[in-house]
């Protein structure tokens, strides 16, 4: 197994694990490139960083995320490797354990919920942030705001109707603008 076939695994378990934003092998300032990253509500994160050898493990311990883990980025944090590279109690302190087994994924070990710190969060904000900026630059001229605002022009030049089909924005089911629900 490829690691580009382990980090598009993880992709597709963190949309299962209920990410409604999911991110793939994007840099951020702290110098951290998640192999996969997403958000639930909350601003609650989920990384899964992808190993396919254990050499590969070994040298992620080095990394100065890993080294400081406060200025590592989610909340929960997991590795996703094939079977048996990684025991449970090789992991850092907190984190999950996900291995690839029958082209499914099988959780061996839950995360802490809580490992992101405000730092951590900072260094999320400046990932969605670089994203949403390589997304304006592919879609100038137009803003991220005019782009996203496709709908009222469809609405605009249907004579103020919606096209069928298409659901008002104020309508949209949207968790990410819901209130944080207090645990």
């Amino acid at each position: 197994m490829t690691h580009a076939q382990l980090v598009e695994k993880a992709v597709r378990w963190l949309r299962a694990y209920r990410c409604g934003v999911v991110l793939s092998e994007q840099a951020s300032v702290s110098g951290e490139m998640p192999d996969a990253i997403g958000w639930k509500r909350a601003c609650h994160s989920v990384l899964v960083e992808c190993k396919v050898t254990r050499t590969d493990f070994l040298a992620d311990r080095a990394k100065p995320f890993r080294q400081k883990p406060e200025k590592g980025v989610g909340s929960e944090r997991f590795y996703l490797t094939p079977p048996g590279l990684i025991k449970t109690e090789e992991l850092p302190a907190g984190w999950g354990l996900l291995e690839c087994r029958r082209g499914g994924i099988e959780v061996l070990q839950a995360s802490a919920k809580n490992l992101r710190t405000a730092i951590g969060l900072r260094y999320e904000m400046n990932l969605l942030l670089a994203s949403l900026r390589r997304v304006e630059v592919r879609i100038e001229p137009q803003t991220i705001t005019d782009f996203l605002k496709w709908k009222n022009r469809m609405a605009e030049y249907n004579r103020g109707t919606l096209p069928e089909g298409l659901t008002a924005t104020e309508e949209e089911l949207n968790v990410f603008l819901e209130p944080e629900v207090p645990c």
